[in-house]
């Protein structure tokens, strides 16, 4: 478990192909049912400081308790996936911590020198951030809060995740202004 946030609860996946990409997680590796967005509606995003327009194509399926995120990004606007991506990797971009706390948290975590790269919102109380510090590939932080319409759309894949019998494997996002 972290010493900062808790438990990993995400594991977030920069891909070429988000397609294909789901057809692996389910066919081969069994995972789903996947959840689809083609443009996930983000609000307020910024990078280093500064806002974009950013056009992501988000994919979201449980295994057990982890949930497994795949993105393809359909634009060059400035993102940390686009910065992954330029430096000629693929696969495991971030880890990400969920919170009902998220002012606090994220208090705690630039006091412990962390430093907001990449921002937005996703629907109501669904405020995300991503901070600067990577090692290495695939330890990017996300902190995303999970109050309201996206924590019962997580609660929604990852129940559906565990009667899963294999049909239907890739569904649309669920309306968020109706969960």
């Amino acid at each position: 478990m972290s010493r900062f946030l808790g438990e990993i609860r995400q594991l977030g996946y920069v891909v070429d192909d988000i397609e294909a990409a789901m057809a692996y997680w389910h066919g081969t590796i069994g995972v789903g049912p996947w959840y689809y967005n083609p443009k996930v509606p983000i609000e307020d995003y910024t990078y280093e400081g500064k806002r974009y327009e950013v056009h992501n194509s988000v994919a979201l399926a449980n295994a057990g308790f982890i949930q497994v995120e795949l993105i393809q990004t359909r634009n060059d606007a400035p993102s940390m996936y686009r910065d992954f991506m330029q430096k000629g990797h693929r696969g495991l971009q971030h880890v990400a911590y969920w919170t009902q706390q998220f002012d606090g948290d994220l208090a705690r975590m630039e006091g412990e020198g962390f430093q907001v790269k990449m921002s937005g919102t996703v629907g109501v109380n669904g405020r995300f951030v991503y901070f600067d510090k990577e090692d290495h590939p695939g330890t990017v932080i996300e902190l995303s809060e999970v109050l309201g319409p996206k924590g019962r759309m997580f609660d929604l894949i990852r129940e559906a995740s565990k009667k899963w019998d294999g049909s239907d494997p890739v569904r649309p996002f669920p309306d968020l202004s109706k969960i």
